[in-house]
C-alpha cells in the first residue's frame, strides 16, 4: 500500500514536470499576442471623391409674417399659445373694444342725424320748386333750398364715411393671422397697451423652410465656369443639398438652391445663398440651426476615415504602419471640408501608406508593434 502512494506521487510530480514547461510555453505566446494587438488597416491610395462640404445655417419661414396691431389700446384677450398651428383668417388676439364699439355708436347716430337733414332739406327744395313754379318766392330763394340740400347730403356722406372708419377700427380689435402657420413666441400679456409698433408675436409658414448661408468665392467660381454663366444658370447647375440638423442627424428631405447674391462679401470672400427645404411633417421650425450640406468633387484625393484620425493641440494625426509593423503617429493636413465620415488628406500621407483604422485613442499608442488585418483600399466608406 505505500509502495503504491509512492509510485503515484512519483508518477504525479513526473507529469507536473512535464506540464509546467507546457503552461510556460503558452503563456510566452499569450504575452506576444497581446504586445501585438491585431488591429485593422488599410492602404492610402489616390481616387475621385464627392464629399459633402458643410455650411452653418439658420432656419425660417418662407412666409414669416410679424403680427402687429393696428390700432392702440389694450390686449384683452390671447386665443392663441407659442407653437400653436393656425389657419389663415384665424383669431390670435383681442384689443379692448369698448370704446372703439361706443365710436361705432356714435357714428351710427351722425348718420341718422344727417339722413334726417338730408329729408327735411329734401322736402322743402321740392315745395320750393312749386311755389317757385307759381311765382310765389323768387329763384334766388329756391337756390338756397337747393344748397341746404347739396349741404345735408355731403354732411351724409361725411358722416357714412365716420361710420366705416369706426367699423374698420372695431374689426382691427381683433387680430387675425393674415397666413397659415406656426405662431412664434407670445411676448406681451393680457393687459398690456400695444400699439402698430408692437409685435405681438411672428407667425411662420412652414411649408417650405428658408435656409441661408454663405458660400466661398471659389466654389461659385466653378460653378461659373469662369464668369461664363449667368447667375439663373450658376443657380440651376447646383445639385440638390442636404440639411444636418443640430443634433448631427440627416433631416430625410433633400433642399435645392433658389439664390445666391450677385455680391462678393469683401470681408468673408463668399456670397449670401439660400436654399428651401420641403416641410410636409413641420418638422422644422424658424430659428432651427443646422448644416447645408453641399456635395463637391474632388479628382486624384487621398481621402482616410475621421476615426482613423486623432488631434493633438488642433494638430491632426493618424498612426503609419512602418516596418516590422511598428506604428508610428504622423501628422496630417486636411482640407476645410468635413461630411463627418471621410477626410481628404492634403499632406502627410502618400499612395501605398498604411494606416491603422481601429483603436485610435483607446488601444494604440506610438512605436507599438501590431498584428495588421484585413488591409483594404483607401476608398473610406
Amino acid at each position: 500500500m505505500k509502495i503504491t502512494q509512492l509510485n503515484a506521487l512519483a508518477l504525479l510530480l513526473a507529469t507536473g514536470g512535464m506540464v509546467l514547461p507546457s503552461c510556460k510555453g503558452n503563456s510566452d505566446q499569450q504575452q506576444n499576442q497581446m504586445a501585438a494587438p491585431q488591429l485593422a488597416v488599410m492602404t492610402v491610395s489616390e481616387s475621385d471623391a464627392t464629399l459633402d462640404s458643410g455650411f452653418p445655417t439658420t432656419l425660417e419661414g418662407v412666409n414669416d409674417v410679424q403680427i402687429r396691431p393696428q390700432i392702440t389700446g389694450f390686449l384683452t384677450k390671447v386665443h392663441v399659445k407659442d407653437g400653436q398651428a393656425v389657419s389663415k383668417g384665424q383669431v390670435l388676439f383681442t384689443i379692448d373694444q369698448v370704446q372703439l364699439q361706443a365710436a361705432v355708436d356714435q357714428a351710427k347716430a351722425s348718420v341718422a342725424v344727417a339722413q334726417a337733414n338730408v329729408n327735411t332739406a329734401t322736402t322743402s327744395a321740392n315745395n320750393n320748386k312749386i311755389l317757385l313754379d307759381k311765382n310765389i318766392i323768387s329763384a334766388s330763394a329756391y337756390q338756397t333750398s337747393v344748397d341746404a340740400l347739396n349741404a345735408a347730403k355731403a354732411q351724409l356722406q361725411q358722416a357714412e364715411a365716420a361710420l366705416v372708419s369706426a367699423r374698420k377700427n372695431l374689426s382691427y380689435s381683433s387680430v387675425t393671422a393674415p397666413v397659415a402657420g406656426i405662431v412664434g413666441t407670445i411676448p406681451d400679456k393680457e393687459g398690456t397697451l400695444v400699439s402698430p409698433s408692437t409685435v405681438l408675436t411672428v407667425i411662420s409658414d412652414n411649408k417650405v423652410m428658408q435656409a441661408d448661408f454663405s458660400i466661398n468665392e471659389k466654389i461659385l467660381l466653378e460653378y461659373s465656369e469662369g464668369g461664363k454663366r449667368s447667375m439663373n444658370e450658376i443657380v440651376a447647375s447646383f445639385p440638390e443639398v442636404s440639411l444636418k440638423l443640430a443634433d448631427g442627424t440627416i433631416y430625410p428631405y433633400k433642399g435645392k438652391i433658389v439664390s445666391i447674391s450677385g455680391v462678393i462679401d469683401q470681408a468673408t470672400g463668399s456670397a449670401m445663398t439660400k436654399a428651401e427645404f420641403p416641410n410636409p411633417d413641420g418638422m422644422l421650425r424658424s430659428g432651427n440651426t443646422g448644416q447645408v450640406l453641399l456635395p463637391t468633387n474632388h479628382n486624384a484625393t487621398i481621402q482616410i476615415p475621421q476615426n482613423a484620425t486623432f488631434e493633438i493641440q488642433d494638430m491632426k494625426f493618424c498612426f503609419v504602419v512602418g516596418d516590422s509593423a511598428k506604428v508610428h503617429s504622423t501628422p496630417i493636413t486636411i482640407a476645410p471640408i468635413d461630411d463627418g465620415k471621410n477626410y481628404i488628406v492634403t499632406s502627410g500621407l502618400k499612395p501605398g501608406d498604411v494606416i491603422v483604422t481601429e483603436g485610435i485613442g483607446i488601444s494604440v499608442k506610438d512605436g507599438m508593434v501590431i498584428n495588421p488585418k484585413q488591409a483594404t483600399s483607401a476608398n473610406a466608406e
